[in-house]
């Protein structure tokens, strides 16, 4: 089965072709997999998640108390999550209805980080009572906590903001100092200090200062930056500090000349600064915990949608039957997606269009001036890198309703593992009594 990878002829000298992404599905199987389901809906590869999910416990297997918590904001879909849980991984929360999806899925008290922000008094409750372990984002919220909740669990974590510009090699990735999120240092102290007057016996470090990013070297570098202040809130406090958590930000080569981040050169890089760092402070038996969406479900999802219409007027466009509201990063971010006309694989790109889906904004766009073969209607469009944050960030403006999931087996066999709204599921929240009285959906 093809894998969703970048393609490319290649010489002694390197590549000497543009590389080209390959759907993890022929058009073969698409022919019959919409039979059953209709256009649109995410697509997702069992296998391909799988054997990722492998390469990442390999990379950090030389830490023994690693641990990936998987973000359920990019896929909070249970069929996914359980995939996780059989892979030994945990769950990474940022909301009460999270912690009742993992809850659901079989994730149990500290194989799930609740990772929030500006949280309510009753969403931290729960996360109490369900024994996870919480990821205090301010310093503030500590007190809040203590007021509106009670005593702290044994365990508890901080996260820091560097603040300013974070930088590798010069090249600014992100900018934390314009971010919502995190202690200062100043404050980690502060904080720490006031939870082991608490009783607050156990302590992990969790950061994120860099989205996306296409380096082997940002996570060795963040885990140099949380290394140190570990160490040095050991010295200063005697905290026992027991994991640290690099969070996500590993990203994905969403267009095809992009190189994929090595995920075993990432882990032997923070091999390396932790033997550097944490071993000779007498912290050797630190843990690791990553919380990565993105990069682990990212390329192993496509949207599949089907041309439907044809516009020819100042330029060419090309109607599809998804949306944004099936995938909403290029109209909010101008997010580039690779796009595949299946069974068009090796004919050449020679017509240009702008790709849209039918809502009313012009932003409505999946791709812009995008270089494509001919498309025909009835043609299936595969948009590539779509596992992580598309449909979770779906919604139903203009009366859209979200699609089905569907799950690529192993075994080649396909598994709805969501079913596509209705228009029941639309209006079910409304109060409608007496307005829709004997109207049949």
């Amino acid at each position: 089965m093809p894998q969703p990878m970048s393609a490319g002829f290649f010489s002694q000298r390197g590549i000497i072709k543009i590389m080209k992404k390959v759907p993890f599905v022929s058009k073969e199987q698409l022919d019959e997999i919409v039979k059953k389901y209709p256009t649109p809906f995410h697509l997702y590869d069992e296998k391909g998640i799988r054997e990722n999910i492998r390469r990442v416990k390999k990379a950090f297997a030389w830490n023994k108390g690693f641990k990936e918590y998987f973000a359920v904001k990019a896929t909070p879909t249970p069929a996914i999550l359980k995939i996780m849980r059989e892979e030994g991984f945990g769950a990474d929360c940022a909301t009460k209805v999270e912690l009742m999806l993992a809850k659901a899925c079989g994730f149990k008290e500290h194989d799930i980080m609740f990772s929030s922000n500006d949280t309510p008094a009753n969403e931290f409750a729960y996360a109490k009572d369900m024994g996870v372990i919480i990821n205090f984002d301010d310093l503030t919220h500590i007190k809040y906590f203590e007021d509106k909740v009670g005593s702290f669990p044994e365990t508890m974590c901080c996260r820091f903001n560097s603040g300013g510009k974070f930088a590798i090699s010069n090249n600014i990735m992100d900018d934390p100092g314009d971010a919502k999120y995190g202690f200062t240092r100043e404050q980690l102290t502060e904080g720490f200090r006031y939870l082991m007057s608490k009783g607050v016996k156990h302590f992990g470090l969790h950061a994120f200062l860099a989205s996306n990013t296409k380096t082997n070297e940002y996570y060795p570098v963040l885990a140099g930056i949380l290394f140190k202040i570990a160490v040095e809130l050991h010295q200063e406090l005697g905290a026992d500090i027991r994991f640290i958590n690099l969070s996500g930000g590993v990203g994905i080569p969403y267009t095809p000349d992009e190189e994929p981040n090595d995920i075993e050169v990432i882990g032997e890089g923070v091999h390396k600064v932790y033997d550097e760092i944490l071993v000779p402070a007498g912290m050797g038996d630190v843990a690791i915990f990553t919380e990565m969406g993105r990069f682990m479900l990212g390329p192993y999802g496509h949207l599949i949608t089907t041309a439907i219409h044809e516009k020819h007027i100042y330029k060419e466009y090309i109607g599809v039957d998804a949306c944004a509201a099936n995938l909403m990063r290029p109209a909010i971010y101008g997010a580039y997606h690779h796009i595949t006309v299946a069974g068009k694989e090796d004919a050449p790109c020679d017509h240009k269009y702008d790709v849209t889906g039918g809502l009313c904004e012009n932003s409505d766009k999946f791709a812009i001036d995008r270089m494509l073969p001919k498309i025909d209607m009835g043609d299936i469009l595969i948009i590539h890198d779509t596992g992580a944050h598309g449909f979770s960030m779906g919604y139903n403006y203009n009366g859209k309703l979200r699609s089905a999931e569907v799950l690529l087996c192993e075994d080649g066999s396909t598994q709805l593992i969501r079913r596509a709204e209705t228009p029941q599921d639309y209006f079910s929240t409304l109060d409608i009594t007496g307005v829709f009285d004997g109207f049949h959906f």
